[in-house]
């Protein structure tokens, strides 16, 4: 059930349907566990104009299967997966179409585990939400609340990544947020670990996500670099589950780039030595495999 399509044809019906189709079959799961509470399910957005409008019909799908929902306002992709885990939710999902222009979005649904959910799930959903709404009573109806500090207990998750001790003081960062749903947590992070920031697409006014800026057009980030004497640049997608990079250069850094440079500093460090391997994607570059097989590390890829 993940997916990107135009506004037009996503019809509230349709997504009122969605919603409480999953509602329903969340709500199944929940009770299978042997649960009397009611299931939760968190939804998080980017800062499309249209999420205003589709966080409501899922809110109200969802209410009215007998689900409680958490509305976590514009958070990345990547921190829906990480709160319905840590928050002990049932399932996560996050409005956006990623880095696709304003005019498009796209719902994306996660498991209490975090990871996407499996196919007898979304076939489950999808033929509950054919059913159509069938109210619950109005007692069983899900309520809803917000989560105040969604960004905060992301932004403490993001920093948990490195060692206490890891501080970027000294360093100038350039953030390209474009103007989507990191906006303020990836600014944020990089402040508190120390670095002087200048932010660039952290301005967003409902139309302007992905608009020649952020992970998709990184020549914003190129020239911020060189006009601030940065040390380094971040450019993410309007979701957040994408990173460019640029180094003091202006040098493009893309994803194959990054992991093929961690790899190495991890191959430094001995962590291979035990026969552990990289993960990559069916859209990983085979140069990247074929160079990881020369040195001797295993490689798989997962799908997308």
């Amino acid at each position: 059930m993940r997916g990107t399509v135009g506004i037009a044809p996503m019809v509230p019906d349709t997504i009122l349907a969605l919603a409480h189709g999953a509602g329903r079959v969340f709500a199944e799961q929940h009770a299978a566990l042997g649960r009397k509470s009611k299931p939760v399910v968190l939804i998080g957005k980017d800062t499309r104009v249209s999420g205003y409008m589709l966080e409501s019909l899922l809110e109200a799908g969802f209410t009215s299967a007998g689900v409680d929902v958490l509305m976590g306002g514009p958070i990345p992709t990547p921190a829906v997966a990480h709160l319905t885990r840590a928050m002990r939710l049932s399932a996560g999902v996050v409005i956006s179409a990623s880095h696709n222009p304003y005019q498009d979005n796209g719902i994306k649904f996660f498991s209490a585990t975090g990871h996407k959910l499996n196919d007898a799930t979304e076939l489950a959903i999808e033929a509950q939400a054919r059913e159509g709404v069938r109210c619950v009573p109005s007692e069983a109806l899900g309520k809803a609340a917000r989560v105040n500090d969604a960004a905060g207990r992301y932004i403490e998750f993001c920093k948990s990544a490195v060692t206490s001790d890891f501080s970027l003081a000294g360093k100038t960062v350039v953030v390209d947020a474009a103007h989507g749903a990191a906006y303020q947590i990836a600014p944020q992070v990089l402040h508190e670990l120390g670095a002087t920031v200048v932010k660039i697409g952290c301005n967003p006014n409902g139309t302007n996500i992905n608009a020649d800026c952020g992970a998709t057009h990184t020549q914003a980030l190129q020239a911020a670099v060189l006009l601030h004497n940065a040390d380094f640049g971040i450019a993410l997608d309007g979701d957040a589950d994408r990173i460019m990079m640029a180094d003091s250069t202006g040098r493009i850094y893309d994803g194959d780039d990054l992991l093929f440079i961690l790899t190495q500093y991890a191959a430094q460090q001995g962590q291979f030595d035990g026969g552990q391997g990289v993960v990559g994607t069916l859209m990983t570059n085979m140069g990247f495999e074929l160079a990881l097989r020369a040195q001797g590390i295993a490689f798989a890829r997962a799908g997308v």
